[in-house]
C-alpha cells in the first residue's frame, strides 16, 4: 500500500530508515542527512508492508511544468517485489493530476556502477527516456544521467 505522508517528522523517520539500509546508493552520512532534511519538505509518498515502511519517493517541482523524483529508496529486503513500481505509479498519477507536463529523475550514468545500472534499468522500464548526461554535475566519478518522461497521455 502506498500513501502520501504529510507529517514532517514521519517523513524524516521513514527517509532515514530506508536510506540507512542502502549504503551502496546512500553511503555518505552527510548526504543521507541532507536527503532526510530535504525529503521532509517535499511531496512524500511511502509504501508499506503491513504497517512497516518498505520504501519512499519524494517529488520536487523543478520548473513551471516539471516535477522531479528527487529521492527514492526501497529497503533491500523488498527489492523486486513491486514496491518501487507502486511508488512510481502513485507519484506519476499524482503528478499527472496536477499541473505538470514532465517528470525527470537524475541518477548516475549507466555503465559506471552495477547498482546504478539496476536503477537506470528500473527508470527505463517505467517509461523514462534518456535526456542528457552532465559529467560534472556531481563529480567526474559520478556523471549525472537525466531521464525524462511526458506526463500527458496521448
Amino acid at each position: 500500500m502506498v500513501r502520501q505522508i504529510f507529517d514532517q517528522d514521519e517523513r524524516r523517520r521513514i527517509a532515514r530508515e530506508i536510506l540507512s539500509d542502502l549504503p551502496d546508493w546512500f553511503g555518505n552520512p552527510q548526504a543521507v542527512d541532507d536527503y532526510v532534511e530535504r525529503s521532509a519538505q517535499m511531496i512524500f509518498f511511502a509504501a508499506f508492508e503491513q504497517d512497516n515502511p518498505a520504501g519512499f519517493l519524494c517529488l520536487n517541482q523543478t520548473g513551471r511544468d516539471t516535477v522531479e523524483i528527487s529521492v527514492m529508496g526501497v529497503l533491500r529486503k523488498y527489492h523486486r517485489r513491486g514496491f518501487g513500481r507502486a511508488l512510481f505509479e502513485c507519484a506519476r498519477d499524482f503528478a499527472r493530476a496536477g499541473r505538470w507536463s514532465f517528470m525527470q529523475v537524475k541518477t548516475v550514468r549507466a555503465g559506471e556502477y552495477k547498482d546504478y545500472d539496476e536503477t537506470n534499468a528500473f527508470y527505463v522500464s517505467m517509461g523514462f527516456k534518456e535526456f542528457e548526461v552532465l559529467p560534472d554535475f556531481w563529480d567526474r566519478k559520478n556523471p549525472c544521467q537525466i531521464y525524462v518522461m511526458s506526463l500527458r497521455q496521448t
